[in-house]
C-alpha cells in the first residue's frame, strides 16, 4: 500500500477504499460516496458531521483502527462533543484529518443521505388477541371496616367484571397503584400480561395501549409501533444495525467476539442503544414537528446556549397522541440466531461450529427493564424461538407470517438478507436450510456496491444490440433516457439493482452463461481495467456520477453476485431433491428483496429453479410481520414454539454433492437444467449456449 494513503472503512454505509493521508474523513466520505451531513460547509460550527473512530483489530476488513490514526483533538469539538461522547471515540467529521488505517461509524442522525429501508408492514389478516390487554375497573374507596389493600382491591373487581384469577404484580407497578386509584377516585385502567401478571395502572378510563413489534436484522433493524387495541401501524420505523461495523455477516461478528475479550458486549450494548433510539423514533413521530421560535421581527430567538429555540408546530387538523416510553406496554422480537444470541449476550461461538447448536431454541420472556429497553419497565420483551443455528426467529416470524404448514400447495419461500434462509414444503411436511449469501446483494462487497440510499443505481436495463445502459437511481423519478447526464448523480448500485444487473449481462450477452466476459461481443463500455487488467463493464459514466468516476461492474463482482445467487439456487435443489420433488407450486421471496426483484429478472439469474413467472411472489419483510403476528395475536406465540420444532432443519453443506451442485448452480441461469419458463424470455441462441 502506498505510504501516503490509510484504508477508511465507512459503516453502516460498508464503503471503503483508500485515500491521501492529510484529508478531513469529511472529504474522504466524499471520496467514497458516503452522505454526512455538513450544514455549515464546513466551517467547524454546526456539529452536525459527528462520528466515531472504532477502537481494535477488525479482522474482517484487515486493519487496525484507533483514535490516534487522525489528528488531534481540537478546542472547536468541545462545543459538540461532551467528555463522555469523546471518551467514546466521537470526533468531529470536518475537523479529523485521516493519519492511518481507520474504521468510522457514521451515526444515524449524521447521514445525509438516509438508506431507504423496505420494511413497509404488509396489510395482512391478524386475529386480535393481544398479550397485553387493558381493563376499566371501578373500586369502593376503603374504609375502617374495609381497608383491604389497594392491590388486592383492584383484582377483586378484575376478577368479578373480568374473570382474571391469581393476578401478579412486580415492585414497579405496586409503586404506581396507591397514587393512581386516588387520582382517579378509585377509577383505574389495568394493564394486564398474559392474563397472569398487573404490569400498569393508571388513573381514570383509558382507552389505548401500545406495542412495538422489531425485526433485529444483520443489515437493517426495523421496528412496527403498533396500536395494541386497534391493530392500526401508527408508524414503522428503521435503522441500519449498528454492530455493521464489526463486520457485515454473522460469522465476521461471531469472531469479533472471539477475538475481543468485550467483544459480546460492545456488540450487545450496540444494539440495545439502537432500539432505544429507534423506540425513541417512533415515540416522537407522535408530538407535532417543531420549528425555531421567531420574534414579533421575525427573527430566530436563541437561547442560553445561543442555540435556535424550537416550538412546536402542529398541523392544523391533526391530533397528536403525545406519548412516552412508558406507554409502550409490550415488544416482540425477532432475528437470526446469531442476532439473537448479541442482543442476549449469549455466547454465539458454538452457533459458528459444527454441530451449529443455539443456545436455546424456546421463546423467552424478560424484563424490558432486565435488558436495558426503555420502555414500560414492568413491560416484557418476547423473543420468538429460534429453529437452529442457522435459521433464527426471524424465519419462524415467515412462518408464521406466510402459514405454509396449513396449505396443500408446495412452496419455496426464500428470505433473501445477509443470511439466505429457506423453507420448502406444505402442511404435510417442512424442511428449512440455510445459506451463506453473503452481503455482496446488500452490495457489500462489490466495487461500487452501496446500501440502499439516494445515488444508488436500483433499477438496470441494457440494450441486446447496443449495448446501452438505461436506469433509474433512488432518489429521481425519471430514468437515465429521460435525463441530462450531470442530473444522474451517481454513486453506486444496491441490491435491486444488483439482482437486475447479473440477468441483464447476460441477457445482451456481455457475460457467457459461465459468468466470464464475453470476448466476441464489442462495446464502448466493456473494457479492461488500466489498474487490474480485470474485464469490467460501465454502468454509468464519469459525467452521469457524484464521485467523479465511471461505476462499473467487475469481473470480480459478478463472480461475487455468482456466488450468493449459486448458493440460493443450490440450496433450493438440494431441498426439493430432499422431499423427493420436481417442482413447487409457489416461490415467495421475503426480506426488503421481496419488495423490489423484478420476479423476471429473479428467475433469469437463477436465483432458484425453474418456475413460472406468474407463481413468483415478493411478501416484504415477512420477518417483520411474523413479529406484529406475535405482538398483536398471543396465540402466534405459541403457533411459533411449535413450529419452529416442527421444521425440519437440514445442513446443505453435508450433502455429499453439495459442492458439484453448487458449482452448477453459479452459472446462469444453470449449468445443465432447463428452463422452459424463460423460452421467448431470454434469446435462443443466449438461453441454449453451450
Amino acid at each position: 500500500m502506498d505510504d501516503n494513503k490509510a484504508k477508511v472503512i465507512f459503516q453502516p454505509a460498508g464503503r471503503r477504499g483508500e485515500v491521501p493521508k492529510g484529508i478531513t474523513l469529511i472529504e474522504a466520505s466524499r471520496l467514497l460516496g458516503v452522505d454526512i451531513e455538513s450544514l455549515c460547509g464546513e466551517k467547524k460550527v454546526c456539529g452536525k458531521c459527528r462520528i466515531r473512530i472504532e477502537e481494535g483489530l477488525f479482522e474482517k476488513y484487515g486493519i487496525q483502527s484507533s483514535a490516534s490514526h487522525v489528528s488531534p483533538w481540537q478546542e472547536e469539538e468541545e462545543k459538540f462533543i461532551n467528555a463522555e461522547a469523546r471518551e467514546a471515540g466521537y470526533r468531529l467529521g470536518c475537523v479529523a484529518k485521516v493519519e492511518g488505517d481507520v474504521l468510522v461509524f457514521v451515526p444515524e442522525e449524521s447521514r445525509a443521505g438516509k438508506q431507504v429501508v423496505s420494511k413497509a408492514a404488509r396489510d395482512i389478516h391478524i386475529e386480535h388477541n393481544p398479550a397485553v390487554k387493558i381493563y376499566y375497573v371501578e373500586m369502593d374507596p376503603p374504609t375502617f371496616e374495609e381497608p383491604t389493600g389497594d392491590f388486592e382491591r383492584i383484582c377483586r373487581e378484575l376478577e368479578k367484571e373480568y374473570g382474571l384469577k391469581d393476578l401478579k404484580s412486580d415492585l414497579f407497578t405496586l409503586q404506581q397503584i396507591p397514587t393512581a386509584a386516588r387520582e382517579g377516585k378509585w377509577k383505574v385502567t389495568v394493564s394486564v400480561w398474559m392474563d397472569q401478571e398487573i404490569i400498569r395502572v393508571r388513573p381514570g378510563k383509558v382507552e389505548n395501549s401500545y406495542g412495538i413489534a422489531i425485526d433485529v436484522g444483520t443489515t437493517t433493524v426495523a421496528g412496527y409501533f403498533c396500536n395494541l387495541n386497534t391493530m392500526e401501524v401508527i408508524d414503522t420505523v428503521s435503522l441500519m444495525n449498528p454492530q455493521c461495523k464489526y463486520g457485515e455477516d454473522v460469522m465476521a461478528r461471531i469472531t469479533f467476539h472471539m477475538m475481543n475479550p468485550d467483544g459480546l458486549k460492545r456488540m450487545s450494548d450496540d444494539i440495545i442503544e439502537g432500539l432505544n433510539w429507534l423506540i425513541d423514533q417512533a415515540i416522537e413521530g407522535t408530538y407535532p414537528p417543531k420549528k425555531k421560535k421567531k420574534d414579533e421581527n421575525g427573527k430566530v430567538v436563541k437561547g442560553e446556549d445561543g442555540e435556535p429555540v424550537m416550538v412546536e408546530a402542529p398541523e392544523e387538523g391533526k391530533t397528536y397522541l403525545r406519548l412516552t416510553r412508558e406507554d409502550i406496554e409490550d415488544m416482540t422480537l425477532v432475528g437470526n440466531t446469531a442476532m439473537h444470541h448479541i442482543l442476549l449476550q449469549l455466547n454465539p461461538e458454538y452457533v459458528g461450529l459444527a454441530p451449529f447448536p443455539p443456545v436455546i431454541h424456546h421463546s423467552l420472556d424478560i424484563r424490558a427493564r432486565d435488558l436495558d429497553i426503555k420502555i414500560n419497565p414492568s413491560a416484557y420483551v418476547h423473543v420468538l424461538p429460534n429453529e437452529a443455528g442457522f435459521v433464527g426467529a426471524d424465519n419462524v416470524g415467515v412462518l408464521i407470517a406466510e402459514e405454509p404448514y396449513k396449505s396443500d400447495e408446495i412452496q419455496l419461500i426464500i428470505d433473501i438478507g445477509t443470511n439466505g434462509e429457506l423453507v420448502f414444503g406444505n402442511k404435510e411436511k417442512m424442511i428449512s436450510s440455510s445459506c451463506a449469501t453473503g452481503p455482496a446483494l446488500e452490495g457489500a462487497q462489490l466495487a461500487f456496491g452501496m446500501r440502499a440510499a439516494p445515488g444508488a443505481i436500483e433499477r438496470i436495463k441494457i440494450d441486446p444490440e447496443t449495448h446501452e445502459v438505461d436506469y433509474k437511481v433512488i432518489g429521481r423519478d425519471a430514468w437515465r433516457k429521460y435525463s441530462e447526464a450531470k442530473e444522474m448523480k451517481v454513486k453506486g448500485i444496491c441490491g435491486s439493482g444488483i439482482l437486475d444487473v447479473l440477468a441483464e449481462l447476460y441477457r445482451a450477452g456481455v457475460i457467457t452463461k459461465s459468468g466470464v466476459f464475453n470476448k466476441k461481443q464489442k462495446s464502448n463500455r466493456s473494457r479492461k481495467n488500466a489498474d487490474t487488467g480485470q474485464p469490467e463493464f460501465v454502468l454509468a459514466w464519469s459525467e452521469e456520477t457524484s464521485i467523479d468516476k465511471d461505476v462499473v461492474i467487475t469481473q470480480k463482482d459478478v463472480r461475487q453476485i455468482q456466488l450468493a445467487k449459486g448458493a440460493l439456487h443450490c440450496g433450493c435443489k438440494l431441498m426439493m431433491r430432499r422431499m423427493g420433488m420436481q417442482k413447487m407450486d409457489t416461490v415467495k421471496i421475503a426480506g426488503a428483496f421481496g419488495t423490489h426483484v423484478d420476479r423476471e429478472k429473479a428467475l433469469i439469474m437463477g436465483l432458484f429453479p425453474d418456475c413460472e413467472i406468474d407463481k413468483i411472489l415478493g411478501v416484504g419483510n415477512a420477518a417483520g410481520d411474523g413479529a406484529r403476528a406475535a405482538l398483536l395475536n398471543r396465540e402466534k406465540r405459541v403457533e411459533a414454539n411449535w413450529v419452529s420444532r416442527n421444521v425440519e432443519y437440514i445442513e446443505l453443506t453435508v450433502e455429499e454433492d453439495f459442492q458439484q451442485q453448487f458449482m452448477e448452480a453459479m452459472q446462469i441461469p444453470h449449468m445443465k437444467d432447463e428452463f422452459p419458463h424463460l423460452e421467448g424470455v431470454v434469446p435462443e441462441e443466449i438461453l441454449h449456449q453451450k
